[in-house]
């Protein structure tokens, strides 16, 4: 390894201080393929300075095309949505600003993103379709499961793919609320409320 290449690597310590997330943030980013990184001969995981970057650039976009609430209100309720059709996530921006209860809504393209949003804080609900690019509903759930700070997260899933499509992918964990689209805003708001009361009674 040249001088120059290390130059572009730093430790998944150094990698969480420049992002300003934890360590096991960076740590689940490397697991999902979010941050490029290699473990040395000895085990230690070495992050590329390129993949840091890309996530930095990732934030000031979503903050230049108003898909971060994260300056809002952080005692309203939370939700991440997650979706990769523009139109749909239109639609969610609008019924979400028309809603009566007071929450706090971010959006993500997909996966990869998603977990950027995740990283920098938990919402109090995670909404994600499956089928997207980069990283999928399904991988993205996935890793979430496999993280303790992020185990027990409230999620719900709207998807076009039929039960056994689904099955078919290795299925969803049974906590997860599932609902095939179209779904009408009457069903979201009623299992949204729902996650409300819950956080309520917690």
């Amino acid at each position: 390894m040249t001088t120059n290449d290390l130059k572009d690597i730093v430790t998944t310590r150094e990698a969480a201080k420049m992002l300003g997330v934890s360590l096991r943030t960076v740590q689940l980013w490397v697991e999902s393929g979010v941050l490029n990184a290699w473990k040395t001969p000895g085990g230690h995981r070495k992050v590329t300075i390129t993949s840091i970057n890309k996530i930095i650039e990732n934030r000031k976009n979503s903050i230049r095309t108003g898909e971060d609430s994260s300056a809002s209100d952080k005692s309203a309720f939370s939700i991440l949505i997650v979706e990769d059709d523009e139109a749909l996530r239109n639609l969610f921006k609008i019924y979400f600003s028309n809603w009566k209860l007071q929450v706090n809504v971010s959006f993500a393209a997909n996966g990869f993103e998603g977990l950027i949003h995740l990283g920098r804080r938990t919402p109090d609900l995670l909404i994600t379709d499956l089928m997207m690019p980069n990283i999928d509903g399904f991988e993205m759930i996935r890793h979430l499961k496999k993280t303790k700070e992020y185990a027990n997260l409230d999620i719900i899933v709207f998807t076009g793919l039929s039960n056994d499509e689904i099955t078919r992918r290795g299925g969803l964990p049974k906590d997860i609320r599932l609902f095939f689209k179209p779904v009408s805003f009457d069903i979201i708001e009623s299992a949204v409320a729902s996650s409300i009361a819950k956080k309520g009674s917690a």
